[in-house]
């Protein structure tokens, strides 16, 4: 059947749920505004959820690594756990692995050039030669960090940190300091800042060690370990388990990453953001419930009337569904619309981009149609009473 067809066919015969609805026009809009609000609720603890989410696991994603070394104390890329290096070359000594090399990772004190405010930066280093994060912008860079006190900054950064990526495209100098030590941004990359890291610099290990100290070299934030073509995964995790001591943690790429998720889930940020939604979602629910509490009392001697022409319950509880399925969809779209607006702010906002993703939609449409299913199935122990007596 064609779209034409179907909207001849509604327009000659609207179902009874969507004529109760449009008979009383100011009570249906409020209900479209109640749910759309509750919509764009939820759609915004999503987004600060993903967006929590997507800029803290970023770099996770990005590093080249078949098997990933961490302190079994971590729970963060940020917490400052660190291992020490010896247990690279312990795990480079495994068979099956091909190279062993670290990442590290620390914070600095950022001064931005022009205002003098200090603004603290997650600093990542790695050496030049080998390189461990895919990102074709660094690798065409790397010549450059390799020289003395430079540094490479992320154009995602937040405007605090200054204008840098604009004064470097126009061939300016730039010179600052990071934690008490002057140094030059000799390049761009992009990367993403995070609700809680303002900005990122990469700079390779030697600089690192200039920045943070002697010791710093030798306490790297991640392995990231490179297996041979032919080496069994799991195999090579399990012997590195049983070899390595206990003060570190063996990962595949997805544990890694999933790790850093978990930690962020827990954390009161995470409980904050799924909280807003669970409240976003029985907010919709007592709303729709009130809308179609009202409309089912102002019909309940028409629903008595049908009830004596011989129409059963479930046939009447059929009309209350089918008003709740049809205020959920009507409600969802300038809820979505409206989401779609605070999505582009906050990622202008956060430097992080916030894509209006497929699953998300998905979900808040499934959250949304079950929050009006609800509402009506409480209704309907109104409905259940209407008596064919009380009429006549």
């Amino acid at each position: 059947m064609s779209l034409k067809t179907l909207l001849k066919k509604f327009n000659k015969e609207p179902p009874l749920g969507w004529t109760q609805l449009w008979h009383q026009k100011v009570r249906l809009l409020v209900a479209l505004i109640a749910i759309a609000s509750a919509d764009i609720m939820i759609f915004t603890m999503q987004g600060f959820r993903m967006s929590m989410f997507g800029g803290a696991i970023n770099l996770h994603k990005q590093l080249r690594g078949d098997l990933f070394l961490v302190s079994n104390r971590a729970e963060s890329l940020g917490d400052g756990q660190t291992f020490d290096r010896r247990h690279l070359y312990q795990a480079e000594a495994i068979d099956g692995v091909s190279s062993a090399n670290p990442l590290y990772f620390s914070f600095g004190n950022w001064v931005n050039p022009w205002n003098n405010k200090i603004t603290s930066v997650g600093v990542i280093a790695f050496d030049p030669v080998r390189p461990i994060i895919d990102s074709p912008e660094i690798d065409r860079q790397l010549e450059q960090i390799k020289l003395p006190n430079t540094v490479l900054f992320d154009s995602l950064s937040l405007p605090k940190l200054g204008s840098v990526p604009e004064s470097f495209i126009q061939g300016k100098t730039i010179t600052t300091e990071i934690s008490g030590h002057r140094v030059r941004v000799g390049g761009i990359f992009t990367l993403g800042s995070t609700i809680f890291i303002d900005g990122h610099l990469v700079t390779s290990d030697w600089n690192y060690l200039r920045l943070f100290g002697s010791d710093s070299i030798d306490r790297p934030k991640v392995g990231i370990l490179m297996l041979e073509p032919d080496a069994d995964l799991a195999t090579v995790k399990n012997n590195l388990q049983a070899y390595l001591p206990q003060d570190v943690e063996t990962m595949t790429h997805q544990e890694f990453i999933k790790a850093e998720e978990d930690y962020w889930a827990e954390v009161p940020g995470g409980i904050l953001f799924n909280f807003g939604v669970v409240m976003g979602f029985f907010t919709g629910v007592v709303i729709v419930y009130e809308v179609l509490h009202a409309d089912v009392n102002d019909h309940l001697a028409e629903y008595a009337t049908l009830k004596a022409m011989g129409y059963s319950d479930q046939n009447l509880l059929i009309v209350v569904f089918q008003e709740g399925i049809i205020l959920g969809v009507l409600g969802f779209i300038p809820g979505f619309i409206g989401s779609l607006g605070i999505y582009t702010l906050l990622g202008y906002l956060t430097r992080i981009p916030l894509p209006m993703r497929f699953d998300v939609v998905s979900q808040v449409f499934i959250i949304t149609i079950l929050m009006c299913l609800i509402s009506a199935a409480i209704a309907m122990r109104k409905l259940q009473s209407a008596d064919p007596a009380d009429v006549f």
